[in-house]
């Protein structure tokens, strides 16, 4: 009897799928099978594929693609359907692909197969029936959606590892799971669930040649299916007895491929009979590729993470060590995305002298160049101040470098083909703010390129914004001058230098981000937070740390700009981070807190600032009127507080008109709070004293005098050595006080 009337016998008909060519050969059977005439045919696929469920057309392809991969049968239930779409039978198609490459060299296949009738289960019997379509398919869509979704989130090995072991597959869920990974020509477990600590050992080094499952997926890039512990013994009768210990009952070991690269193997053991159904093979495929990918993209993460700690470890100082009646706090955050590195620095560098030098600074840019130029121009700043020069020719001499460093395209000695990437010839600058500071006395000396200002918090916590002159950014033009301010850090006060990655995240100006630091930088969190670290208010911290109130600050100010409440609204600008952040505090410890025991009834602190108002900067008159304002920004009556800027802004101003030397002014409150006494002086070298005038109506000047006797409870004139120092008295009192009610 032929082979053929065999087939047909028992309903089963052969067919040849050329997917090259595009042509399907059916036997007599196979084409009855399908609707069609029962004699030999070949027809294009487009006439044999309309022959098929759509459904059941697309569920295939994924089964031979699989069937592909692993080397293996492809098996499908198929519906018929007639010319009006009603389904005829269903058939069982069992099929071997063949890969055949074709003339341009591209690899194709061809599928030679059987197809059978089935007999569909009659209502009230036990038949078993897998339907192609249904619930099992739209729980296994939901689970892969999850899956993925999971692992993409996934940004350690660790987090992968914590997904795969939690993941609940519809039907036939893996109680032990195991990840192994490739080193050279050993393999090794990276981690694994289900089972005990320990129970790795045996396969945690295991050369790739040796008789294991895992092992051989590495070797050979195809999934292992073992159902039964039968199979496992039969084709791996060396490595059964490790793993009969474990009392499963069926395996799966896939390979974990990345870019064709085998990266290592997952293994999926249960301890209930496990079929491998073809559809269940391609979740578990489906699930290995995803887990390939989220191991392959955590690898990434673990080294740009590494690298960037590195670099950032390598590049920000130590504080160094402790510095008698000073406190010294700093944060660097880089920002969000890419290797996590920027142009934003901070240093604390010995001097000579005995004094000691803060920088801050911010290369442009927040890429890798950036980080290198920081980089250098931080060990050229640390070169120059070690060698004992003044903070403005420290910067000088730091403009000159950059500018050097940063030359244009034109001066590339290579062209335009030589090689070199543009972006790292065009030219860059920093801006970047340099103090030197005398820890005996609190003297600071201030130069400034480009930077935002320092920020002082008084001992009673009023924030003022300290002007200081400044010069260019750092590398725009070599011969720049940086003019250096000085003045005095007082005991109990507290100097913030950052960079405007601080100030300006998350849509906001330099006002409104000074607003919100301005927040934090008055509030008592920070001290409270010391009184509750440390036993006794005003105790002193101990070794070279700073005391944990300024760390504490340290972190509020860095919170406020990246923590949850940062950003009170929605949409793009809520809680991102797209600039580097460097913040340095500077703490000049008080009498009580210095020596460790506080004081009974403490008077509150003097609230003083110094400025110094050159002829050649008329402008920074306004500056002194807004810090009279913020150093009066809880006087009780407003309107004390204009006649106290109006006369500053007289004083000042005559003194820049009428005399050629420059404006220095000292303003300082003192008392309790509603009984303050606020003492304004300004001195100038010039020894011609104010008289009173009568202006006339339409006269530009000469009210300086009577606006003093009409505003100020006290006022007068110091004759000193070289000038003089006017001076003006205001008394704190209320608006009922001023204002009694008849």
């Amino acid at each position: 009897m032929r082979t053929e009337d065999v087939l047909a016998a028992i309903a089963t008909g052969l067919w040849r799928w050329d997917n090259a060519s595009g042509t399907v050969t059916l036997d007599s059977e196979a084409a009855r099978l399908l609707g069609l005439p029962a004699e030999p045919v070949v027809l294009p696929e487009v006439a044999v594929r309309s022959r098929f469920h759509p459904v059941d057309w697309n569920e295939i392809n994924g089964i031979v693609n699989l069937a592909v991969a692993e080397g293996t049968l492809a098996e499908a239930r198929l519906r018929i359907m007639d010319v009006d779409g009603r389904v005829l039978r269903t058939v069982r198609s069992r099929s071997k692909p063949m890969e055949n490459r074709t003339a341009d060299g591209a690899t194709d296949y061809e599928l030679i197969g059987t197809i059978q009738e089935i007999a569909e289960p009659q209502p009230g019997t036990t038949a078993a029936h897998t339907p192609i379509t249904g619930d099992w398919r739209r729980s296994r869509e939901a689970f892969l959606l999850d899956a993925g979704r999971a692992l993409a989130e996934a940004r350690s090995t660790a987090e992968v590892l914590r997904v795969a072991a939690s993941l609940s597959m519809p039907g036939f869920s893996p109680d032990g799971l195991a990840v192994f990974g490739v080193a050279g020509d050993r393999l090794s477990i990276i981690g694994h669930h289900g089972h005990d600590p320990g129970d790795e050992g045996p396969f945690s080094d295991m050369p790739l040649e040796t008789d294991y499952p895992a092992a051989e997926v590495v070797r050979t890039g195809r999934a292992i299916y073992l159902p039964t512990p039968e199979d496992y013994k039969r084709r791996f009768p060396a490595a059964w007895p490790l793993a009969q210990r474990f009392d499963r009952v069926s395996w799966a070991f896939l390979p974990l491929i990345v870019a064709g690269r085998t990266m290592g193997a997952w293994m999926a053991a249960f301890k209930h009979p496990a079929s491998f159904s073809p559809d269940e093979r391609s979740v578990l495929t489906t699930v290995a590729r995803m887990l390939a990918q989220a191991l392959q993209r955590a690898v990434v993460a673990e080294s740009e993470r590494e690298l960037t700690t590195g670099l950032q470890r390598s590049m920000m100082p130590q504080l160094g060590p402790e510095i008698p009646g000073m406190r010294i706090a700093a944060r660097y955050v880089p920002t969000g995305g890419g290797l996590q590195v920027g142009g934003d620095w901070y240093d604390m560098i010995p001097l000579p002298s005995g004094r000691f030098a803060l920088v801050i600074g911010d290369v442009q840019g927040h890429d890798v160049r950036a980080a290198g130029l920081m980089g250098q121009l931080r060990i050229a700043v640390r070169a120059y101040a070690s060698e004992g020069h003044r903070p403005d020719a420290v910067l000088s001499r730091a403009s000159r470098f950059l500018a050097g460093l940063c030359s244009s395209p034109e001066s590339d000695p290579y062209g335009d083909d030589g090689g070199q990437d543009s972006d790292f010839q065009s030219p860059r600058f920093a801006t970047c703010l340099y103090v030197e500071c005398d820890p005996k006395t609190g003297m600071l000396e201030v130069a400034r390129a480009g930077h935002p200002d320092p920020a002082i918090r008084m001992a009673d916590g009023t924030v003022l914004m300290r002007p200081t002159a400044g010069g260019l950014p750092l590398g725009i033009d070599p011969d720049t001058d940086y003019p250096t301010t000085r003045f005095t850090l007082e005991p109990g006060e507290t100097m913030m230098l950052c960079t405007d990655g601080l100030i300006e995240t998350g849509g906001h100006d330099l006002d409104t981000g000074w607003a919100r630091l301005r927040a934090v930088l008055e509030s008592d969190a920070h001290e409270s937070a010391y009184d509750e670290q440390v036993p006794g208010a005003g105790a002193a911290a101990a070794g070279p740390a700073a005391p944990p109130h300024l760390e504490r600050l340290a972190d509020l100010l860095v919170q406020a700009v990246h923590g949850p409440s940062s950003h009170h609204t929605t949409g793009p600008l809520a809680d991102r981070r797209e600039d580097d952040i460097a913040v340095v505090l500077l703490c000049r410890e008080s009498a009580d807190r210095g020596a460790g025991t506080a004081l009974p009834h403490p008077a509150r602190p003097v609230r003083r600032t110094v400025l110094t108002v050159a002829q050649v900067e008329p402008e920074r008159i306004a500056g002194v009127r807004q810090q009279i304002r913020e150093l009066l920004h809880d006087w009780a009556d407003a309107d004390q507080v204009d006649s106290a800027v109006l006369m500053v802004s007289e004083m000042v101003t005559n003194v820049l008109t009428h005399t050629d030397g420059d404006a220095l002014l000292v303003a300082e409150a003192v008392g309790e709070l509603g009984a303050r006494r606020l003492r304004v002086e300004v001195a100038d070298g010039s020894d011609e004293l104010p008289h009173k005038r009568q202006p006339g109506e339409m006269s530009s000047s000469g009210r300086g005098v009577l606006l003093m006797e009409m505003l100020a409870d006290a006022w007068g004139v110091d004759p000193r050595g070289e000038g003089k120092s006017i001076w003006f008295e205001l008394h704190e009192q209320s608006k009922t006080d001023a204002d009694p009610e008849f």
